[in-house]
């Protein structure tokens, strides 16, 4: 996944899949935002621990735009 944030996508795909009788499931995420987590879950890859801030770039967007970045960078509202 691109961010493991709150948790509660994640959480709800890996309940879904061991109801499916899933044997195992590993998780991999290229950010993990462990400040605003409500579910408990955690990757078994991590690409970068990041802080409670809003992420653009590198096919993260924000109202359909930055997704086409070559980095990730920090959105700031007063820059839009």
């Amino acid at each position: 996944d691109d961010i493991l944030d709150t948790g509660n996508t994640l959480y709800y795909l890996t309940q879904e899949l061991e109801a499916l009788g899933a044997a195992e499931i590993k998780l991999c995420v290229l950010l993990n935002k462990q400040a605003r987590r409500e579910k408990e879950i955690h990757a078994d890859w991590i690409g970068f621990e990041i802080e409670d801030q809003f992420v653009v770039g590198y096919g993260l967007d924000y109202n359909g735009k930055y997704r086409n970045l070559p980095y990730i960078g920090v959105w700031s509202p007063e820059e839009s």
